[in-house]
């Protein structure tokens, strides 16, 4: 007698990082189905994949209240954006065209703008207007394919709007179809009151804030933005170390300007990644492969910078790093929510094979966000979290990336329509 489930996706052509029943894909093989004739099934139940298989063995062992034929199509786990600060408030447009002039990102910066400007318009929100902005954002990522997203603070650099944007974070996982992963990250910039007083406003990051959301428990992660002019590598480190006595995993915003050590405070500490990474060094490299810290690459903020220098993909992986991929969706220097467009540019701009970019998206985005085994992944156990795609390979989504393919995406177990 034949198994029920709630949706049985019948016969992909080809499928991306899929283990079947029995099997054991390591994780330098490319982790392909290859093309058959009858293809691979997958069978959910609830949130869960519960069996992968040849489409003839599962057709024989369940039967389902829904199917998808997805004969000829390909099939991928659900995006996983490990990087992103979609809860903010207002409109940094101005910047855009002030970078299509001429200015740089740095100098505005200096000059009142950037994360400040968002700061001063989420401090003014009410926790029901930062969620009522924020949800169009989740709503056309997942639309596009982003199943599981971080979702950073940083946007109020006080106690109050810190807590503020991760309590709405947590509301909009309740509220999508999407694991919501967050991240505290009061050390984002320092807030124009405590310009004149940064080892102030360290120590209260450490002794109010850290606490605050840790007895909340608000967050998973503690991130900091390690770079010139913002947070040095001491106190980069204190503000990490503190987060882990009280269980915030460290994550590190590292060399996106300049190479000021960022990623070196990363491996010092065992962060569980470091982001951005324009312009990391061999050596620094080295040390991340070695604390098995993951390099989370955000192309999109390159290309929306208008910047030449992107992260250096390609040494990284030859080097046996473990690079995942992300949008870094914000209000100023990357407004790009499309993971296919960041796969595109990750093949186009830094070198990257369209199995390596997909892998960064998937399997590699949920390494860097703890997720394991949990998501990225088609296997049994995993949430179900997948894309059928109306094409018939990955070659030939990074080949027409910037284009609208049409897709299925299953969150959790609930088919989304577009």
């Amino acid at each position: 007698m034949s198994e029920a489930v709630d949706l049985l996706i019948e016969s992909a052509g080809r499928a991306l990082f899929a283990t079947a029943e029995g099997s054991s894909a390591s994780e330098e093989s490319p982790r392909t189905v290859p093309d058959a004739t009858e293809g691979l099934s997958v069978a959910c139940r609830g949130d869960r994949i519960v069996a992968v298989g040849p489409a003839s063995e599962l057709a024989g062992r369940f039967h389902a209240a829904r199917t998808i034929d997805a004969r000829g199509r390909l099939l991928t786990p659900g995006f996983v954006d490990s990087h992103t600060h979609v809860v903010f408030a207002g409109d940094r447009s101005g910047e855009f065209i002030q970078r299509a002039g001429g200015a740089d990102y740095e100098q505005i910066a200096a000059a009142g703008g950037g994360i400040r400007a968002s700061v001063r318009a989420t401090r003014g929100a009410s926790e029901d207007q930062l969620y009522e902005e924020s949800l169009p954002r989740l709503q056309r990522m997942l639309r596009s394919g982003t199943t599981t997203v971080e979702i950073k603070s940083g946007y109020g650099l006080d106690l109050e709007t810190e807590l503020r944007m991760l309590r709405v974070a947590r509301r909009l996982g309740e509220t999508t179809p999407m694991r919501v992963v967050t991240t505290f990250m009061g050390a984002h910039e320092f807030p124009d009151d405590r310009r004149d007083d940064r080892q102030g406003y360290v120590d209260e990051v450490i002794e109010s804030m850290l606490p605050a959301v840790a007895a909340e428990g608000l967050a998973e992660f503690c991130d900091v933005f390690c770079e010139r002019g913002v947070f040095d590598p001491e106190q980069s480190t204190r503000i990490l170390e503190a987060g882990k006595q009280l269980g915030l995993r460290p994550k590190v915003h590292a060399d996106e300007m300049a190479a000021t050590g960022g990623s070196e405070v990363a491996a010092a500490v065992g962060a569980i990644s470091a982001d951005h990474l324009m312009h990391t060094t061999d050596a620094a490299i080295a040390a991340l492969r070695e604390a098995g810290v993951v390099a989370t690459l955000l192309p999109g903020t390159t290309f929306f910078l208008g910047k030449e220098s992107y992260a250096p993909a390609r040494r990284m992986i030859e080097a046996g790093a473990t690079v995942a991929l992300a949008t870094d969706r914000n209000p100023g220097s990357c407004t790009i929510e499309s993971m296919l467009f960041i796969i595109g540019l990750a093949c186009l701009r830094m070198g990257m094979t369209p199995a390596e970019a997909f892998r960064g998206a998937t399997l590699h985005g949920a390494r860097a966000l703890g997720l394991d085994g949990q998501v990225g992944v088609i296997a049994p156990g995993a949430s179900a979290d997948l894309i059928i795609w109306e094409a018939p390979s990955e070659t030939r989504l990074c080949y027409e990336f910037e284009n609208r393919h049409r897709r299925t995406v299953v969150a959790g177990g609930q088919i989304i329509t577009d």
